[in-house]
């Protein structure tokens, strides 16, 4: 019971902790379930087998000389005491003003809320801890005092311009719940999430000064959810959704993922994502063993379509779950992990 009051305490003090913020300051990955504690860090643990570890790569806008590139790598497991643990590393280059954003963090889990018939509604609270560096190249910026009408750029021209820091590191710290149903021999089965994300308000390592309202990086808020249909022992069709608000910016998901097991060993996985005004983005995978591969292609349906040459967004996912001999179908479906 102190644990579950803990973990509680935890949640509640992070939903009200609203602040005023501004622009979204976080990526995002279109495979996201592929990287879930960056989703929500109640889906610790929520794989169908002991541990798993999970790797994701993004490559976006290839039409500009140095696109936006983004890595994800995780681990986590479960332990028999109600707790899951896990990690995870998140880094992003982007533009030719060398700027880089990592994020490094733990999650723990308590597993232990359990009931409804057979105990098999689950809820699962989360809290993460971890930091957050930013770092810029100066020498790659190119600056209006090197430009000239005449002769146009010098690279050697003098500067004025200067940071206050082009490299530090900061605190940050999430919370998140997830709700899912475990009954294994229904037709349909509900899971719903809501996480916070940025709850201390940590200061931009890079902009920040005393008067700027803006040098706090905006909390993110996300809700997942979703439903299982599992129409039969080897086929399941998951639609689900995702929502994102961070400061002033908002991106609603939808996705619509199908999962065939034609053998003992193999699975094949396909669907589709749509990003409200954005994206979208059909997806392919196949699961072998304990091994998932899964690739994803946005093609932007936006007005950024025609400016980056139609040259779009590709994802590649990795995953491996070390899985105990007797596992079935079953027990993926009533794991909350996509």
């Amino acid at each position: 019971m102190k644990s579950i009051r803990f973990f509680a305490t935890i949640f509640c003090l992070a939903i009200l902790f609203v602040n005023k913020t501004f622009g979204q300051t976080d990526p995002h990955f279109t495979q996201n379930y592929t990287y879930p504690m960056y989703i929500n860090p109640a889906m610790t643990g929520g794989s169908d087998g002991d541990y798993r570890v999970s790797a994701i790569y993004r490559s976006q806008w290839g039409a500009i000389s140095n696109p936006f590139r983004t890595i994800g790598v995780s681990f986590d497991t479960r332990t028999n005491k109600n707790i899951a643990l896990g990690v995870n590393v998140q880094n992003q280059s982007a533009g030719d003003g060398g700027f880089n954003y990592l994020n490094a963090a733990a999650s723990v889990a308590y597993t232990g809320v359990k009931f409804g018939n057979d105990n098999n509604q689950r809820l699962v609270l989360a809290i993460q801890g971890g930091v957050i560096n930013r770092r810029v190249d100066q020498t790659k910026f190119k600056w209006g005092e090197q430009w000239n009408p005449i002769t146009g750029y010098n690279p050697n021209n003098a500067v004025t311009e200067t940071f206050n820091t082009t490299s530090a590191t900061t605190l940050d710290i999430g919370a998140g719940a997830l709700y899912y149903d475990a009954s294994p021999e229904k037709k349909t089965n509900l899971f719903a999430g809501v996480s916070v994300y940025h709850i201390n308000r940590p200061k931009d390592p890079i902009v920040y000064s005393q008067s700027s309202v803006a040098s706090y990086i905006p909390i993110r808020y996300v809700l997942n959810g979703g439903i299982s249909f599992n129409l039969s022992d080897r086929t399941s069709v998951v639609p689900h959704l995702l929502y994102i608000q961070q400061g002033t910016a908002r991106e609603f998901m939808l996705g619509t993922y199908v999962r065939m097991n034609v053998n003992e060993e193999t699975d094949f996985l396909f669907g589709a994502y749509y990003r409200n005004k954005d994206a979208v983005a059909p997806y392919a995978g196949i699961d072998y063993k304990n091994f998932t591969i899964g690739l994803s292609y946005d093609a932007n349906i936006s007005k950024l379509g025609s400016m980056t040459k139609n040259v779009n967004s590709f994802e590649i996912s990795f995953t491996y779950t070390k899985r105990s001999a007797d596992k079935t179908i079953i027990d993926f479906i009533r794991c909350p992990r996509l």
